[in-house]
């Protein structure tokens, strides 16, 4: 009998790995032949709708993306935004939640209440845009960043880590001469690294990936994060003429193809650093003592 039972709990353990790496496969098939498909020459890319294997490489497709600064321009643009959006969303987040955790705030329900009202109610498009424009942030990179600067979401998840601290952590700073500040800064975010590195990834995949509020905002071609950049020329043939000069002699598959790739490849390089943190961050209720 035990013999069946461990015959049966390898063949599950075989079948598992094998549905699970067929899964595996089909979600990165289609990046893969992204970015098989931008280094493919331009006459062989338009003659095969999906390509793998191609019989060679070229970099015909990055030259004319990088022959013009709109790429990198962009580039520069969405790194900025990026860097900046996610400390202040992160900083934001923490100088809030942190009072929030403390049960003696004066006042402690209501202000969670208010935060809370806006996941159920907020005023919408319109008068987001009013707000925008009555203080003079149109056509600049702040309105990227200030609307959506706080999110509930974090906030709930940092009071909620911040509570589950032990106690006896800001007693002790506090018997040392360690006034609210210090505490944060010095004794609660290095024991926060694991939730301060997940949220990390969170904001900064959001901030990278913006372009709605570009499109809403953002008057100046010049000003267009990366996304937005691939949003022109993946909608239509005709802004591609607009990004390079004789696009012409480019397929405009192996430009669309070389500009996802761009697009994507800083964010990915980014990822492997806090994969380590990011996997510890899904348990954030566990606090080593």
């Amino acid at each position: 009998m035990r013999s069946q039972s461990r015959y049966g709990s390898h063949a599950f353990d075989i079948l598992n790995i094998v549905v699970l790496g067929l899964v595996s496969l089909l979600t990165v098939l289609p990046f893969i032949h992204i970015v098989v498909a931008s280094f493919t020459p331009p006459e062989i890319l338009a003659k095969s709708d999906f390509v793998l294997f191609p019989s060679r490489l070229s970099l015909e497709g990055y030259a004319y993306v990088f022959s013009t600064n709109v790429v990198i321009r962009s580039l520069i643009v969405s790194t900025f935004i990026t860097i900046v959006g996610t400390f202040f969303s992160v900083i934001m987040a923490v100088l809030m939640a942190y009072p929030l955790a403390h049960k003696g705030l004066t006042g402690r329900k209501l202000l969670m209440l208010m935060v809370i009202f806006t996941i159920m109610f907020n005023g919408g498009l319109v008068p987001t845009y009013i707000i925008v424009q009555k203080l003079h942030l149109l056509n600049t990179y702040m309105s990227l960043i200030l609307p959506g600067a706080i999110s509930v979401f974090s906030l709930v998840i940092f009071k909620s880590y911040f509570q589950e601290l032990p106690a006896e952590l800001e007693e002790s700073a506090k018997l040392d001469g360690y006034n609210d500040l210090m505490i944060l800064f010095k004794i609660i975010l290095p024991s926060s690294k694991p939730l301060l590195a997940t949220f990390t990834v969170m904001f900064g995949v959001t901030y990278w990936n913006t372009w709605f509020n570009a499109v809403i905002y953002l008057n100046d071609p010049k000003m267009w994060p990366v996304q937005l950049v691939l949003r022109q020329v993946m909608s239509s043939s005709s802004q591609i003429g607009d990004m390079v000069e004789s696009a012409s002699l480019i397929q405009p598959k192996t430009i669309q193809m070389c500009v996802i790739t761009i697009a994507t490849f800083p964010i990915l390089c980014a990822y492997p650093f806090l994969q380590k943190y990011f996997s510890q961050g899904m348990l954030l209720g566990s606090v080593k003592g």
